[in-house]
């Protein structure tokens, strides 16, 4: 099997299929998880992203139930130490207009079987604590993700991007050369997938700021978010803030201006980190759809697969992601 893209979803996929005993080689047109898989917070948080019934939903909520096994699986064979905390999430309302809508929209998550329960942070801030939340270090899991990949016989082909996959999908051509699989193809390109083919959903960048600081102690427990604003702490003491949501194709360039705009949302939220000035900041381009939905599956009459439009979820939807796929191929 030929992968094109090596980010979380790529990995997923070429491990599980290794796995099966398949060969496999994955290609890209950067080092291993060089993009979004880079980028990404972490948070695993169906709370946070999903209010009723839908495809989506179904395919969050059983991811988020793999997530123990993958992680334990992926540290014993790696032996990497991957940082995964299920944390929980509380998610603030600050005044009674939010706390109505939080209210309605728990009600909703409740029927597809997302707790939560009312809280009161820091003494008067009306909330709620969604429990099965939690968060993991994307780096820490790609790490693991290259090794148990290797360990299982596949290939990585680094800096060596697809650039045509044959009609048939039995088959690419990169920028080195040819090379064919009977297998197939598997389109896990993330923001750049649609680039390979005409037929595909259109792939959407959207660029996404996150900063960072440095601190020896903790300051949260859990993941806290509010609108479009979350924090996360990282065992290591590292405290991430997001996010932004920019549709500015594939520029790269760190706007201060929204670095700014996040630091003061973060502030309101935490008003320790007024005082400090962020020790990092970065973006990553986030794989959109217009559906809103990630593509998954055969396309009808070919040898090629499709994984790729998880937008704000890659992180969360890989090993289900890795399941459908293996599962798919067979």
């Amino acid at each position: 099997m030929i992968i094109a893209g090596a980010g979380i979803i790529g990995l997923s996929c070429g491990w599980r299929l290794a796995q099966q005993g398949r060969r496999v080689t994955i290609f890209d047109s950067r080092e291993t998880a060089g993009e979004a898989s880079w980028a990404g917070a972490g948070m695993l948080a169906p709370g946070g992203e999903v209010e009723e019934a839908s495809p989506l939903a179904r395919m969050s909520l059983r991811s988020l139930t793999l997530y123990p096994g993958f992680v334990a699986e992926l540290s014993d064979i790696s032996g990497i130490a991957i940082d995964y905390q299920r944390c929980g999430a509380v998610e603030l309302a600050l005044n009674d207009a939010e706390a109505e809508a939080l209210m309605q929209r728990a009600a909703r998550q409740s029927a597809i079987g997302i707790r939560s329960e009312p809280i009161t942070y820091t003494g008067s801030v009306i909330a709620r604590f969604f429990p099965d939340d939690q968060l993991v270090a994307p780096r820490d899991v790609t790490s693991a993700l290259r090794i148990a990949c290797l360990r299982a016989g596949v290939s990585i082909r680094e800096c060596e991007p697809v650039t045509e996959i044959m009609p048939n999908g039995l088959g690419v051509r990169t920028t080195q050369g040819e090379y064919r699989d009977n297998d197939g193809v598997l389109i896990a390109a993330g923001a750049w997938s649609s680039k390979l083919r005409t037929d595909l959903p259109v792939t959407i960048p959207v660029r996404g700021h996150l900063i960072a600081y440095h601190t020896d102690r903790p300051l949260i427990s859990s993941i806290l978010r509010h609108k479009h604003t979350y924090l996360l702490q990282r065992h290591g003491g590292t405290l991430i803030a997001g996010s932004s949501t920019e549709y500015v194709g594939f520029d790269r360039a760190i706007d201060q201006g929204i670095v700014s705009d996040i630091h003061s949302r973060a502030s309101k939220l935490l008003p320790e980190l007024a005082a400090l000035t962020p020790a990092e900041r970065w973006n990553g381009f986030r794989p959109g759809t217009e559906s809103g939905n990630p593509v998954v599956g055969r396309i009808e009459g070919t040898a090629i697969w499709t994984a790729f439009g998880h937008y704000r979820n890659g992180i969360l939807l890989a090993p289900e992601t890795a399941r459908i796929i293996a599962e798919s191929v067979g």
